[in-house]
């Protein structure tokens, strides 16, 4: 059965019927699409719910939900923007928490390509650098602020190309448009290694903390779908899946 909602989706077969079954539409930061996907089917079984969900840029969601946007639930890329959504009396109180904590890699498909300390920058030999809009996607932002402590802004600055969001970025590198690029480590990792190519994992201190939040949305303030999606996310089970592609929990 496929559910129909903003932007790129995906649904999974609901299961057979519970009593007050709903489907629930989540608005995801695109580098939790793999978590996401792996973790609707314990939550669907878990509460018989169906899972809607809808990915894209952070800061694009945001203005989707400021028009109107018929989500219930927002997983954002960051905690400023579901902070600001709360200040705007946008959420249900008391619903903001962190969901994961993400990491940021160079990754090129090419086995050897990028070595295990980034040095593959300095060294300049390659044509395009993917990376996601720093204005819209905190990924983009974390690359700017590596590319700046490294002291590369300017080098590199005629050779970035740039992905609406974290999703184009990686697609960039993956169709070989970019030779390497800066992607969310959850993109190119699963249980504990890189799954393709080779990547550098940039040091959290070169960039400010990619803290993940999520909220219920004011319209759902009393969706029991809402909040058993939410209440699912922070169970053990949730957990060792969205460990499991390299994100950190508080």
């Amino acid at each position: 059965m496929i559910k129909k909602a903003l932007g790129f989706t995906f649904a999974l077969a609901a299961l057979p019927f519970m009593a007050n079954a709903d489907d629930i539409q989540v608005a995801v930061a695109s580098n939790f699409t793999a978590p996401v996907q792996a973790l609707a089917p314990g939550f669907e079984k878990a509460t018989g719910h169906t899972l809607v969900a809808s990915f894209g840029a952070t800061g694009q969601f945001y203005a989707q939900i400021k028009n109107g946007a018929p989500f219930q639930v927002f997983l954002a890329a960051d905690d400023s923007t579901p902070a600001k959504l709360e200040s705007e009396g946008e959420i249900a109180p008391g619903s903001r928490f962190t969901y994961a904590i993400g990491k940021l890699a160079l990754w090129s498909p090419k086995d050897d390509y990028v070595d295990e300390k980034g040095d593959v920058l300095k060294q300049n030999t390659f044509a395009h650098l993917s990376i996601a809009n720093p204005k819209t996607a905190p990924y983009g932002l974390a690359a700017t602020q590596t590319l700046e402590k490294l002291g590369l802004t300017e080098m590199l600055k005629g050779k970035i190309v740039e992905g609406t969001n974290i999703t184009q970025a990686f697609q960039f590198v993956s169709s070989g448009n970019a030779e390497l690029g800066f992607v969310a480590l959850s993109q190119i990792f699963k249980d504990g290694q890189v799954t393709e190519g080779a990547a550098w994992m940039v040091p959290e201190d070169m960039y400010d903390p990619i803290r993940q939040d999520a909220v219920i949305l004011k319209g759902a303030a009393n969706d029991a779908a809402a909040k058993a999606f939410v209440d699912y996310l922070k169970t053990p089970e949730a957990a060792k899946i969205i460990e499991s592609f390299g994100y950190t929990l508080e």
